[in-house]
């Protein structure tokens, strides 16, 4: 679409003048609590940055170089975008470097930079959690798990480093060439969270969950949340990090049920968290923003910010109060009055 059709579409979305910004503008801000205006300006634009991918997914600010990278999960490609240079391809194969067609989304999903300047990445086609060293010669990827007592991941979706120098991440069906129902293909018989150490032993800390997608720590670390993307349980988990790194019993943090109820378009997938320990979550909707009420209890609902499509995750970057945003084919960037852990 060329950008003169989609600011016409974008503006007419977004109810003001594609003039008021360099980019085009979508959505809107569903204020649902006071508490919302302390962390989106009222006026805050919705900025499409880039547009025409499939499924973008699995946003990640890199500090050093100061670049946004991004999958686009059926194109088998990491995109990198910078304020200069828009959008390039950055990494392609992405997530399955095998021969011929293997599934509808074989590409990587969630990314991460862990605190050795690594670009950690949940593998769909090649089944596996990797490192890549940015900045510099690397080598290439180097496999940090891809297999659990011997059988092999279904498609790890999500990657959360933790300060300890271990990742954790998710395990769902969605990479796998017939997803759930894949009986050739598949060889563990749960859809897990497991945690990879640095030496490189797998644990499985959870095994009950229908649809385990997005992934995040707490400022603290002391809370890992887990987004499930099941429209017949679609939570946001909370669990209590213990101090040996497993974790304890889970909490529905929010159910973003009705959401479902009321049609809004898309489920519990990729979350973060700000310093202040609000969660980021997309959901039916869009972006949800959800305030932690109480230690041990529910989450509550500030408001959403609307994109208007399905909506797979968001990021941090810049300074830390720049939101990024990926919905469906858009990659979409708007200003917050918090930062981002």
């Amino acid at each position: 679409m060329k950008r003169s059709m989609l600011s016409v579409l974008l503006t007419g979305l977004a109810g003001v003048a594609f003039a008021q910004t360099p980019y085009p503008t979508i959505g809107s801000i569903e204020r649902l609590d006071p508490k919302l205006d302390a962390l989106i300006a009222k006026d805050a634009p919705m900025e499409v940055l880039a547009s025409g991918f499939v499924w973008s997914e699995g946003p990640v600010w890199v500090k050093e170089g100061g670049y946004l990278l991004f999958s686009d999960v059926p194109q088998n490609t990491v995109y990198k975008w910078t304020e200069k240079d828009g959008c390039l391809p950055f990494i392609k194969p992405s997530g399955y470097t095998g021969v011929g067609h293997y599934s509808d989304e074989p590409g990587s999903n969630g990314l991460a930079v862990d605190g050795k300047g690594r670009l950690i990445s949940a593998e769909h086609g090649d089944r596996r959690v990797s490192a890549l060293v940015l900045g510099g010669a690397s080598g290439g990827k180097k496999t940090l798990a891809d297999h659990y007592k011997g059988k092999r991941f279904n498609s790890p979706n999500d990657v959360a480093p933790h300060s300890n120098g271990s990742v954790y991440f998710t395990d769902p069906p969605y990479g796998l060439p017939n997803r759930e129902k894949d009986t050739k293909a598949r060889e563990l018989d749960v859809f897990g969270v497991y945690r990879v150490e640095p030496d490189g032993n797998v644990t499985l800390l959870i095994n009950d969950l229908t649809r385990p997608n997005g992934i995040a720590f707490s400022p603290d670390e002391k809370t890992m949340y887990i987004a499930q993307s099941d429209p017949q349980k679609p939570y946001i988990m909370a669990y209590p990090v213990q101090a040996d790194g497993t974790v304890g019993k889970g909490r529905i943090f929010y159910d973003a049920s009705e959401g479902i109820k009321q049609k809004l378009p898309g489920l519990p997938d990729g979350l973060k968290v700000d310093k202040a320990g609000n969660v980021w979550s997309s959901g039916p909707g869009g972006i949800l923003i959800v305030a932690p009420d109480r230690a041990d209890g529910p989450g509550k609902l500030l408001g959403r910010i609307r994109t208007g499509v399905a909506t797979a995750n968001c990021a941090f970057g810049n300074d830390g109060s720049t939101l990024y945003i990926t919905a469906d084919m858009y990659l979409i960037r708007i200003k917050t009055l918090t930062r981002g852990f």
